[in-house]
């Protein structure tokens, strides 16, 4: 089944590129038609017949330091997102399985991998180097990627475009998955996810930070085999762990103590996330909620704004409990804008398929 969606005409000049958007992440697949880059029809699943396309771009998770623009992939490009499973081994495999049904369904027209790490390629090096030996770091690749990069460019983005002022902006990218990026002039100088994706904030199934003190006695003195424990981080923590389901709309529908718990754990650590964001951006001018979460969960936002009062985050409740994207909720006088975004990896994935087309993305 297929969902059409009206759309204006292309602007004047602008080329009616066709790209299948492939979008493969760790709870879902969308796979998107856009043209002149507009939505015209989102698919449940892949169409069981092709549509016609110039192009099939796809969400890969991890790029690694090499791949930090879209790029065309051909057997050399596919074997090297391979290597990369074990750095996203929950989400990498999706995402490749996606590229292999999509290359049978369309062998002839150029399929295009887009990265959710390309964006914190500009994170300095204090941001993204962790304090450990050269040779771990060196021989392994041990740094800080960062991961939600198509969600936050497109987040960060509109943002401005909403507040021309805000050059300092935080996007909270709130889904199964959460993350937040610190983007400065449009460019990603911190992130809460790591070296995998499982680092930073309290997610739906999966942890987020912990120390790693922990997980080593663990193993040493509860003797859990290193599979036990990233099964566990992966896929039986965060929100599930702390109140038995990863549902952000069935907890707020509770009122038991697990629950309350679970949301009071998880807007701490979001709240206290994006103040360390500012630090590398010498303040803030636009908090943006993004994702499932970040664009449905009301009460999410005001508990978060409450936190962050401090830095000159307040929300005007009507508006907050009305948002639709994309929309400005904070309050009239409030120092920091509050926006509530639209999550579009599928426009910025077709945005990244067409640099690849004219020649304007560089491999």
């Amino acid at each position: 089944m297929a969902r059409t969606c009206r759309r204006s005409p292309a602007g004047p000049g602008r080329p009616e590129v066709r790209v299948l958007v492939v979008n493969a992440g760790s709870s879902s697949l969308k796979v998107d038609l856009v043209v002149g880059g507009e939505l015209v029809t989102a698919y449940d699943g892949f169409p069981p017949v092709a549509p016609e396309v110039d192009a099939v771009g796809h969400r890969i998770v991890h790029g690694g330091v090499d791949f930090i623009e879209p790029v065309v992939v051909d057997d050399d490009v596919e074997r090297r997102l391979r290597d990369l499973v074990d750095l996203a081994p929950l989400h990498q495999p999706k995402s490749l399985h996606g590229l292999d049904a999509a290359r049978r369904l369309l062998p002839a027209v150029p399929h295009v991998a887009c990265f959710d790490t390309a964006f914190h390629a500009t994170l300095p090096p204090a941001a993204y180097t962790y304090a450990l030996p050269a040779e771990w770091r060196d021989r392994w690749g041990v740094r800080r990627y960062g991961f939600h990069g198509l969600s936050h460019a497109w987040a960060s983005r509109r943002a401005q475009q909403l507040v021309p002022r805000a050059r300092r902006v935080v996007t909270c990218h709130l889904g199964a998955g959460a993350s937040l990026a610190a983007v400065l002039d449009g460019r990603s100088v911190d992130t809460t996810m790591g070296f995998t994706p499982l680092d930073g904030l309290v997610m739906a199934t999966r942890s987020g930070s912990v120390d790693p003190g922990l997980l080593i006695w663990l193993e040493e003195h509860e003797r859990l085999a290193p599979r036990e424990v990233a099964d566990t981080l992966e896929h039986r923590s965060g929100l599930l762990g702390l109140a038995g389901t990863g549902d952000m709309r069935e907890l707020l529908g509770r009122a038991d103590p697990d629950a309350e718990l679970a949301l009071e754990v998880y807007v701490h650590r979001l709240a206290s996330s994006v103040a360390a964001m500012t630090v590398g951006l010498g303040g803030l001018d636009a908090l943006v909620f993004t994702g499932g979460v970040g664009e449905r969960a009301a009460e999410v936002r005001r508990r978060t704004a409450n936190r962050l009062a401090h830095l000159g985050v307040r929300i005007d409740d009507q508006l907050n409990a009305d948002a639709r994207p994309d929309t400005d909720i904070g309050a009239g006088a409030a120092g920091v804008r509050t926006l509530v975004v639209a999550a579009r990896e599928d426009l910025e994935i077709a945005a990244g398929v067409e640099r690849v087309l004219t020649g304007s993305a560089r491999s």
